[in-house]
């Protein structure tokens, strides 16, 4: 059968770089465009949810969100993700990349609105409300991680996938982007027409009833990108190596990719071994032997770079107030602070967070993915512990700028690193039948540490005496110990790294082993077991 396939994959293979490529990445990446905006937008107004629903007369400060509502409305979306990763990465594969990519889309759709009109007449209400729909964007989003870079990697050539499958995720960077820059325009015009004094000056009249409108209009936008993808989503092919390879349909992938391609490809004749023994399954001795170290690999090195790359969002907000770029919340009004905390954030991204994911596109091709997540690790652990060994210097005000600056490099080799990295390889490395699967369980681990860096560092880091520690959060171990804890979990990731094998420049087929499944027994057998493992050692 392996023969009998290689003509129209072959040809995926070695297809120069044309005008459907680019299609696939805009239709792919405008879903991860749509995760990452309704992912953190919700970060641009969790202060003003708190200004308007947990207001205390007379308080000295603006309302905040309490931490359990604080943590369920940030989180409950990570969990959501971590069910939909699993779900439709089983799902694609049982049903096909295809039928289950526009359900992942409506989903998102329908949620994003949800999100921006919870109703209640109490804040626990809206609060509930909101968490409900957010947990099922969250599953939505989830089902898009696996499907994407499936898609993508099915659809490239080997000679350019690495920075193909890239470019979908750099769309992320994107996302977060214009979240931010969506945030200050709807800010900034809101000010403009409604006028409000700062909290210290008049607590009660600093925000405005229509500052309501700004956070549900934020988070309803994201299903604007996803909905205008739709169509186009539903007019992309079944991929190739899904219809030959797992549907065992050679004619229909044939007819497929000559349409794609603009190319004739004869399907050959499919002809059936009775005595060809059945395909190995996924909780198989089997798959544990070609392909467990590498499953263990891409989902402990996600579970470690995510509990990492979660966690230093927790450091934004003493960055941001320490150079000026937020002013203490009693000094503004609600929808100044919006408009303080959006720009933070995109100048943030638009010099760490993007050019990082780009560097990756660029580069992966060349110097392999196994290089750039070794190099992403090593130099988060160095500026990690650069960050928290003189801790006490970088407090000095004088000493910030330098601090803001190792932090941006912090994220931008996360990005040009182990972010992206993780992302790319699991598509790559496993049988067709099983890749969707095992991508969903890599992504899964990886949101997996995004709640575990989110949450568990945010008690962590308090500080250790109480009485200075955030209100209604325990003592903790302090910011310091939190960054070498962290610096720590980089090392870890770096050496988990060398569990993952090295894709640049050769086919799917020859790095899931599925040139040699079909080729005989015995010895024959032996030595396809002997290569495909081989290949834990990556070429560098």
């Amino acid at each position: 059968m392996a023969k009998e396939q290689i003509e129209v994959l072959n040809a995926l293979d070695v297809a120069k770089t044309q005008w459907y490529h680019f299609t696939a990445i805009v239709i792919a990446g405008m879903g991860f465009f749509t995760d990452a905006y309704d992912l953190f937008c919700i970060s641009l107004v969790t202060k003003l949810l708190g200004r308007i629903y947990y207001h205390v007369d007379g308080a000295p400060k603006p309302g905040t969100l309490p931490p359990n509502v604080a943590a369920a409305v940030n989180g409950v979306a990570f969990c959501g993700t971590l069910s939909g990763q699993l779900f439709f990465g089983w799902l694609g594969d049982k049903m096909g990349r295809k039928r289950v990519y526009g359900m992942t889309l409506m989903m998102m759709v329908i949620c994003s609105v949800g999100s921006g009109l919870s109703f209640g007449h109490s804040a626990k209400s809206v609060m509930a409300t909101l968490c409900f729909f957010r947990f099922w964007l969250g599953f939505g989003i989830g089902g898009d991680y696996p499907l994407s870079a499936t898609i993508m990697s099915e659809y490239s050539n080997k000679k350019t996938r690495g920075a193909f499958i890239a470019a979908v995720f750099a769309m992320q960077g994107f996302g977060i982007l214009a979240g931010g820059i969506f945030a200050i325009i709807v800010s900034a015009a809101f000010n403009s027409r409604y006028t409000a004094p700062a909290y210290e000056v008049d607590p009660a009249g600093s925000t405005v009833v229509q500052a309501d409108y700004i956070w549900r209009i934020i988070v309803m936008v994201g299903a604007l990108p996803a909905a205008l993808t739709y169509y186009w989503r539903m007019k992309m092919p079944e991929t190739a190596r899904y219809t030959a390879l797992v549907a065992k349909n050679m004619k229909q992938a044939a007819a497929d990719m000559s349409k794609v391609l603009q190319v004739e490809i004869q399907a050959e004749p499919q002809s059936e071994d009775p005595a060809k023994p059945k395909p190995y399954g996924l909780f198989s001795k089997e798959f544990l032997t070609r392909h467990g170290l590498h499953l263990l690999g891409t989902s402990s090195t996600w579970f470690l770079l995510d509990i990492a790359f979660y966690s230093q969002n927790l450091f934004q907000k003493d960055i941001f107030s320490a150079i000026g770029w937020i002013p203490p919340a009693k000094t503004m009004n609600a929808i100044e602070e919006v408009y303080k905390i959006a720009r933070a954030q995109t100048l943030i991204a638009l010099c760490s967070t993007v050019p990082g994911y780009w560097f990756t596109v660029a580069f992966i091709d060349r110097i392999g993915r196994f290089a750039i997540q070794l190099m992403g690790f090593f130099f988060m652990t160095v500026f990690m512990f650069a960050l928290a060994i003189p801790y006490d210097h970088w407090t000095h005000k004088d000493n910030r700028i330098g601090f803001v600056v190792m932090y941006s490099l912090t994220f931008f080799f996360a990005n040009f690193g182990p972010n992206a990295t993780t992302f790319v390889v699991p598509a790559e490395i496993f049988p067709a039948r099983f890749r969707s699967t095992c991508h969903g369980i890599s992504s899964a681990s990886g949101k997996l540490g995004a709640i575990v860096g989110s949450f568990g560092f945010l008690y962590l880091a308090q500080n250790k005496d109480k009485s200075k520690a955030d209100a209604g959060y325990p003592a903790g171990i302090g910011v310091k110990n939190s960054l070498i804890v962290l610096g720590v979990v980089n090392v870890l990731g770096f050496f988990c790294t060398f569990l993952v094998p090295e894709a640049k420049g050769r086919s799917l087929e020859e790095m899931s082993g599925e040139n040699e499944e079909d080729v005989g027994t015995g010895e024959e057998s032996e030595q396809s077991h002997s290569h495909n493992n081989n290949k834990t050692v990556p070429y560098v």
